[in-house]
């Protein structure tokens, strides 16, 4: 059997890839569309035929771990053209560099590393790009010519490995909330200042806190373009990853765990604290939270992936590949940075002076 898996258009012969506008598989050569749902047999027949004895399967085994590499790197060949196609251990799907058909690595996706959840993309490199011209407006301390000669190195769409936890928290918060009066009585003026034990319990649910389980990108990055309509995903298709670059996960679930532990706890604690009203300061004195384990979905999200290269610096954006949401960092003009401070000091200069003039 082999290594790749690679969708061909039964019309004409040409590759076919998930497209985000129509939500269907589409051939880019005769323009034939397909729902994801007609493949599932395709992907049963392809992975039913060439079956092959125990021993084939260990040779087939023992020759890919000779392809690898000390540096983790693998190899695959292309079906469609023979080109070798490189890539680490962790990659799940990508393109042919010879003849840009995309290719879908099986064993990545198959058994224990087949993801419960996939949520296709629904935007597409064309709106990637415009949200980035959109994030570049009204930036008042972005250099000028930022807008013209930044150069995109990379544009991508890449389904990161997310692990989705849902528990329940059970929470027992103690606060210190303190009431202020103030009144004046002839030319005296009279503080109160009084303190009050606060106590909050009750459970949160949690529904698919997510945390992405890649090296490769930055958590806060990952963060940033929350939240995703999990509803709106779909049950794992190999078809959804065609055209598109894909990773399994390399840090597992119990490796993530902290990092979701810690997303809840903080979450738990704000929306018990939002609840208490009526306090000019509220200061938790002890938070006793405690995580009944749900379960834990392994997940593929949508991400376009931008690098921009200006004055010799790279910069990276992510747009959420579902919602549009564009985040990333950008050059501050220090000229601008000058003038805006200066602005603000002498605003505050002016403020301060009227106030002397009123009292």
């Amino acid at each position: 059997m082999s290594d790749l898996l690679e969708y061909k258009c039964p019309c004409c012969g040409g590759a076919i890839s998930f497209d985000s506008r129509s939500q269907k598989m589409k051939c880019p050569y005769c323009d034939t569309e397909f729902e994801t749902e007609t493949l599932r047999e395709f992907e049963k027949e392809s992975l039913e035929e060439d079956a092959a004895p125990d021993w084939e399967d260990q040779e087939v085994e023992r020759s890919e771990d000779e392809l690898k590499g000390e540096d983790g790197i693998v190899s695959y060949l292309c079906e469609s053209c023979g080109g070798e196609i490189l890539g680490d251990e962790s990659m799940a799907a990508s393109r042919c560099p010879y003849c840009d058909n995309p290719v879908i690595i099986r064993k990545q996706i198959s058994g224990a590393l087949r993801p419960d959840l996939v949520i296709p993309f629904l935007l597409d490199k064309k709106t990637a790009e415009e949200r980035m011209k959109q994030h570049l407006k009204g930036k008042f301390l972005l250099p000028k010519a930022f807008k013209t000669e930044n150069r995109i190195q990379e544009l991508k769409g890449v389904y990161v490995p997310f692990w989705l936890y849902d528990c329940e928290a059970a929470a027992d918060i103690r606060c210190r909330g303190t009431r202020i009066r103030v009144w004046r009585r002839g030319d005296r003026e009279y503080t109160e200042t009084s303190h009050y034990l606060v106590s909050r319990s009750g459970t949160i649910a949690f529904d698919s806190v997510p945390v992405d389980g890649s090296r490769k990108m930055a958590d806060d990055l990952m963060e940033s373009i929350e939240p995703y309509r999990y509803q709106e995903g779909k049950a794992f298709q190999p078809a959804y990853l065609a055209g598109y670059l894909a990773d399994r996960y390399d840090l597992g679930a119990k490796e993530c765990a902290p990092r979701a532990n810690e997303r809840i706890r903080q979450s738990t604690e704000k929306a018990f604290m939002d609840t208490i009203r009526g306090y000019e300061i509220c200061e938790p004195l002890h938070t006793n939270i405690r995580l009944n384990r749900g379960k834990i979905t392994y997940a593929l999200l949508p991400v376009w992936i931008l690098h921009t290269k200006y004055k010799g610096n790279l910069y990276t954006f992510a747009m959420n590949g579902q919602t549009g949401k564009f985040v990333g960092d950008l050059p501050a003009d220090r000229r601008k940075m000058i003038i805006a401070g200066a602005g603000g000091f002498a605003l505050g200069a002016v403020l301060a002076a009227l106030v002397t003039l009123l009292f």
